[in-house]
């Protein structure tokens, strides 16, 4: 058996899908039955509420031989630690209870990390709990998400910009969603690997946001430019969009460990995914754009 967590979300959905097609048998935590689409709910067990609940993921890790671990975004957080690391302990306890196999986890790219990095430092001590029970286990570690620029669709096409806080002139590490369930699919359903280890995720691009905005440009065929928010203005804005303190922080936090360079060792050594910005912009972002 296999479970899943975060089924309907952006990475989870696409690793069920994969999954899915192997006709391994498959459980999956969901809040929301119904957002599941008709084709996946008919094909996995279900197991309804939040894996932060210590008796849904005792009941969900009853019998499982891998599960893959995501631990969503809160916007509204008012604790990042908690929020990474308190569904995780319970994880650790079921997945000992239960005597879980292997664990393949989203974590995230990095070095120096360990504090003071916001939502990299969270993602990576929930990473390092896991590892702890001694289970069989691979953290999937993706920097800058390529999707998140979906988020800027009205600005990019109505005002030929997107913005971030990352430094133009360095280099931002980029990852598709969909290299990234690909990869967790690929270890989840592979009962041969041991051991424990980190697995970067990370697309073929040398792009610094400058070179992301040429790109978007030519295939959007309109002019596209990169405005770098400062950090502490950047924080400013999310707290006005809702986000809590903790998150709004712990995203300054992430940005300036980004910019001093803290995807940079792994982004040279790592082996490539198979998908490029380029590609990405073709088939994700223009339809989108133009839907």
């Amino acid at each position: 058996m296999l479970v899943i967590t975060t089924p309907t979300g952006q990475i989870g959905r696409q690793v069920v899908d994969r999954v899915l097609g192997a006709e391994q048998p498959v459980r999956v935590i969901v809040r929301d039955p119904g957002r599941l689409a008709p084709e996946v709910r008919e094909r996995v067990e279900v197991v309804q509420g939040s894996h932060a609940d210590p008796d849904v993921l005792m009941k969900a890790f009853t019998g499982a031989e891998a599960v893959f671990w995501v631990i969503p975004p809160d916007p509204r957080t008012e604790n990042l630690e908690r929020h990474y690391l308190d569904p995780t302990r319970s994880a650790c306890e079921a997945i000992t209870r239960h005597g879980v196999e292997r664990v393949v986890g989203v974590s995230t790219m990095g070095h120096g990390i360990e504090k003071n990095a916001g939502h990299l430092s969270a993602a990576r001590a929930a990473e390092e709990l896991i590892a702890g029970t001694g289970v069989k286990s691979r953290a999937l570690r993706p920097p800058f998400f390529m999707e998140n620029l979906l988020r800027q669709l009205d600005a990019i096409k109505n005002q030929g910009t997107f913005f971030l806080p990352s430094r133009r002139d360095r280099t931002l590490a980029l990852a598709a969603t969909r290299d990234i369930a690909e990869r967790g699919a690929e270890l989840l359903l592979d009962d041969t690997w041991s051991g424990q280890g980190g697995v970067p995720v990370v697309s073929p691009d040398s792009l610094t946001p400058d070179g992301m905005a040429e790109v978007l440009g030519d295939v959007l065929e309109l002019p596209v430019r990169y405005q770098q928010v400062p950090i502490d203005a950047y924080r400013s804005m999310m707290l006005e969009h809702g986000a809590s303190e903790a998150t709004a922080q712990g995203v300054a936090d992430m940005a300036v460990a980004q910019n001093e360079g803290a995807y940079d060792e792994e982004h040279r050594t790592a082996r490539p995914s198979p998908t490029g910005f380029r590609q990405w912009c073709e088939e994700v972002l223009r339809p989108a754009l133009l839907a």
